[in-house]
């Protein structure tokens, strides 16, 4: 890989943390901040859009997110059909792709039915694609990933010798999609939280204090021209 010291930002990952502490500051339900992040998704495909960002991916539920009571976990996946119901016109007026990234096995049958529909039936928009990671784990990606090399190994279809990077990668999530250039986090926290690790070896990790609902504009440029100053050398001088 080349520098890229010209600054330019072809994929933007965000970790959208801070519903549940933006919900608390003002004695709201957690499933209420949940509400708000996901309006405030709305509004961050169409800033990106607006900046000419190509791929946007968002953690929106990770493998781990199991672990939290049931109903706040049935309010989420709910969240996932009546946020696509509520925009899917806008989406289409956007030009905005959306695809998913994350294990089906485990979520609910009317949630896969919504993935699809919302995949197939914007399959042909180029301005912007939404990457929506949903029980997503890096950990598990890559354990997928090796699991369907090791299935082809066996058939005889590659030989161990020919495995390469660029071979691996392609039994990701979505091989067709460029690494990410810059890694965001609300809420404060520097972590990754097996977010895209195998894709983030060299991206830009860059945390905000600011909440995720209440992350905007402001602060997205503010993100963005920090970026734009930083010297991505993959390993080189």
């Amino acid at each position: 890989m080349e520098s890229r010291k010209e600054g330019i930002l072809r994929h933007l990952a965000v970790i959208m943390d801070g519903n549940g502490r933006w919900a608390k500051k003002r004695h709201l339900s957690r499933e209420f901040g949940h509400r708000r992040g996901a309006e405030n998704l709305r509004t961050l495909c169409i800033l990106c859009r607006e900046r000419e960002i190509q791929y946007l991916t968002v953690y929106a539920f990770s493998t781990e997110n199991w672990k939290r009571p049931a109903t706040e976990v049935s309010a989420l996946m709910s969240l996932v059909i009546r946020v696509f119901r509520q925009y899917m016109d806008e989406l289409e007026r956007e030009g905005i792709r959306l695809r998913f990234i994350g294990d089906r096995i485990g979520l609910p049958a009317e949630v896969i039915e919504t993935m699809v529909e919302a995949e197939e039936s914007s399959k042909n928009r180029q301005k912007l694609q939404l990457i929506i990671a949903l029980n997503y784990g890096g950990r598990r990606e890559i354990i997928t990933a090796a699991r369907a090399l090791s299935s082809n190994i066996l058939a005889g279809t590659i030989s161990e010798d020919e495995v390469t990077e660029e071979i691996f990668e392609q039994h990701l999530y979505l091989s067709d999609v460029p690494d990410p250039d810059l890694i965001i986090r609300t809420g404060g926290e520097m972590r990754l939280s097996n977010f895209l690790l195998w894709q983030a070896a060299y991206a830009e990790f860059y945390s905000v204090d600011c909440l995720w609902p209440d992350f905007g504009a402001e602060e997205l440029d503010a993100a963005l021209e920090d970026y734009s100053k930083r010297q991505r050398r993959y390993g080189g001088v």
